[in-house]
């Protein structure tokens, strides 16, 4: 999934595909007027700031970018943002960044704050962990940005990853630095050709095990043939809404996919040393602990491909598989 929708009906395969037209789209700043930029609402904590408000953000630009900590579509464009902030802050401009979690794990402040510290963010950041300010903005994605001028009116906005160049150009145009920058819109994802993969129960959509995936522990099994897009538990693993946790010692997952790059949300209650192989190759060893998204094959190979991870201890939780 190139652009990730709120957990619910929305999320679909038609929103991948906002991301190759917005690259393809190289075009000047074209500002449309979408109103006042709504208050930040329902915010349950402010880190690297005190509260902010839109009133009190009036004659500045302001950019809200709407993102979580595990999306890896956010992580991305994370450092294009902090790059404009650290380069336009003294000039009239503000980044805030709204983190609308995704999973339970990322209502947690330390998890964000960790975040926070890893990713270089020194930009204010509001935790809206009840959705308001997502729904104040009728926000449908992550991640996405509104870009607010001088009047408190949001002038332009993005949604997905690209078109860094044109955001750029129209933050420099709204703070009357003409100069236009050089075209970069980042990373080239057309090679990706799967999309997201969720084991909760409210998403499992591409579960092959042949057991029927149900609440509870369950013993699971890889299916003779692993379709492309899909993926096998192995061993007794325990599904909830959100994730799939490895109930007994020595499972595994299979995964038939097509990209170069392969990420995973998860976690676990004791540092955890994963086994994996692509293709019959092993791979470095991921050890995961901390509710994150890991790397866990790192290539330039976009094609099909399948690994196999192999868990050793039980309590591992796996959230989603996603790819670039």
């Amino acid at each position: 999934m190139l652009v990730l929708t709120r957990r619910s009906a929305m999320l679909s395969a038609a929103a991948g595909a906002l991301l190759p037209a917005a690259e393809a789209r190289a075009e000047a700043p074209h500002f449309s007027n979408y109103g006042r930029a709504p208050e930040f609402v329902g915010i349950s904590h402010w880190l690297n700031s005190p509260p902010l408000t839109m009133a009190g953000l009036r004659g500045k630009v302001v950019l809200i970018d709407f993102w979580t900590y595990s999306c890896i579509n956010c992580l991305r464009t994370l450092p294009f943002v902090t790059r404009w902030y650290d380069t336009y802050k003294d000039k009239g401009f503000v980044v805030v960044g709204v983190h609308t979690p995704e999973f339970a794990f990322e209502h947690i402040t330390a998890n964000v704050q960790r975040a926070i510290k890893r990713f270089g963010i020194h930009y204010p950041v509001a935790q809206d962990n009840s959705y308001a300010t997502w729904q104040a903005y009728s926000n449908e994605y992550w991640p996405a940005e509104y870009l607010v001028n001088q009047q408190g009116e949001i002038v332009l906005e993005h949604f997905g990853e690209g078109r860094y160049s044109e955001m750029e150009d129209a933050i420099r145009s709204l703070l009357a630095l003409n100069a236009k920058v050089p075209v970069d819109n980042g990373i080239n994802l057309s090679g990706i050709g799967s999309p997201e993969m969720y084991f909760g129960l409210e998403r499992v959509a591409m579960l092959a095990s042949p057991e029927p995936a149900h609440r509870g522990a369950s013993t699971y099994t890889a299916p003779a043939h692993l379709p492309l897009n899909q993926f096998a538990l192995v061993g007794r693993w325990n599904l909830s809404e959100e994730k799939a946790t490895l109930a007994k010692d020595g499972g595994a997952v299979q995964l038939h996919f097509h990209s170069a790059k392969v990420y995973m949300v998860a976690s676990s209650p004791t540092p955890v040393a994963l086994s994996i192989s692509v293709d019959g190759k092993p791979q470095p060893p991921v050890t995961v602990q901390q509710s994150q998204l890991y790397t866990l094959f790192n290539s330039s190979d976009y094609r099909d491909h399948m690994l196999t991870l192999t868990v050793p201890k039980a309590g591992f939780q796996a959230f989603t598989f996603t790819f670039g």
